[in-house]
């Protein structure tokens, strides 16, 4: 039997994705979190073979618990599941630690066999982000540096940087991301800082041409 636990803020989510494992035999949820902080919490007691986690979670990210878990459960499967492009945010969650990444759109069976394949040992990704990765592993990682500047920014900045690209107020970028106007217009600041951008006009055009150019590849 393959434990479990699901870290996603969306109530619905969990379980719709808790329905479509639990419906497996060889499948059991043994936990249902809604942040990053309360799996970490409750990690050593479960004990889970898998944990399938979201991007956006409140507090830290999807990405930076990944990392966390890696350290201190590294025997732990780690499979993404997230409403972000997977052409901007799989490599990184591979690279970060991740076994696997699929859109959230996709349908049970698709998750149902991610999590089979990361537990047979293997990664789970679409055709088109496995040639990538096989790329970048050629190129020693020099192909994508060259197609994206923007291995500077962190984690958490990249995801404001991408919704801004999709043309996201602070506001609603805040709400999102569960962030306060604040922190996202401090994200934005050190964004501009790290890409020498002058002004919000010219972090608006620069996210906008990169998420089109990332979409496009």
């Amino acid at each position: 039997m393959t434990e479990i636990i699901i870290v996603d803020d969306h109530p619905l989510m969990r379980k719709g994705l808790a329905l479509a494992l639990d419906a497996e035999a060889e499948f059991n949820v043994s936990g249902q979190m809604s942040s990053a902080e309360e799996a970490l919490e409750d990690i050593d007691e479960l004990e889970p073979d898998l944990a399938i986690i979201d991007i956006s979670l409140p507090g830290m990210s999807g990405m930076e618990l990944v990392k966390h878990l890696q350290a201190r459960k590294p025997d732990i499967k780690i499979l993404v599941v997230s409403r972000h492009d997977e052409t901007l945010y799989a490599e990184r969650a591979i690279r970060a630690g991740a076994r696997g990444y699929i859109m959230k759109l996709e349908a049970g069976d698709v998750i149902v066999r991610a999590v089979r394949q990361v537990m047979r040992g293997g990664i789970y990704v679409s055709d088109e982000i496995n040639e990538r990765l096989l790329m970048s592993m050629a190129t020693g990682g020099r192909e994508r540096i060259t197609q994206s500047p923007l291995e500077v920014l962190s984690d958490r900045e990249l995801e404001v940087f991408e919704l801004t690209g999709h043309g996201s107020s602070t506001r609603d970028i805040a709400e999102r991301l569960h962030l306060s106007v604040k922190t996202v217009e401090s994200y934005r600041a050190r964004i501009k800082k790290k890409l020498n951008l002058e002004s919000a006009t010219e972090l608006m055009k620069h996210a906008v041409q990169w998420v089109e150019s990332e979409s496009a590849t």
